[in-house]
């Protein structure tokens, strides 16, 4: 029998107007511990947040998700945040904050495939 694996997940969310507490879901984090995986990707939907969000600069929004990438990845370019251990960027990553750019709580659960349980949970949450 396969190994089940510990996770979770946070939905990255982008709230125009963070007064409304209103948002998007945009785009996704899995991490596990154990198997030292962290893994995000997003998705701008540009017809839904210039319907809700008229004024967004979509190159901005891209700009600061693109640093999420960078931090799960351990890029240099994504800052001293980058070079702590994969527990650590999660948690940063997933810490409460009133910006435009937030995610949810982290949601745990087991998968036997992480890979398949990261595009289950992007495809249903995100697109």
């Amino acid at each position: 029998m396969p190994e089940k694996h510990l996770y979770e997940y946070a939905i990255i969310r982008f709230v125009p107007c963070i007064e409304r507490e209103e948002f998007i879901n945009v785009g996704i984090i899995l991490f596990s511990k154990r198997q030292k995986y962290i893994r995000v990707a997003y998705h701008i939907d540009e017809e839904k947040i210039a319907f809700f969000a008229p004024n967004t600069d979509i190159e901005s929004l891209c700009c600061h998700l693109r640093i999420f990438e960078r931090i799960c990845s351990g890029e240099k370019e994504g800052g001293v945040i980058a070079s702590f251990d994969i527990p650590e960027r999660f948690r940063w990553l997933t810490a409460m904050r009133s910006t435009s750019i937030q995610t949810s709580r982290p949601h745990p659960g087991f998968s036997i495939d992480l890979d398949k349980t990261f595009e289950y949970l992007f495809r249903e949450l995100v697109l």
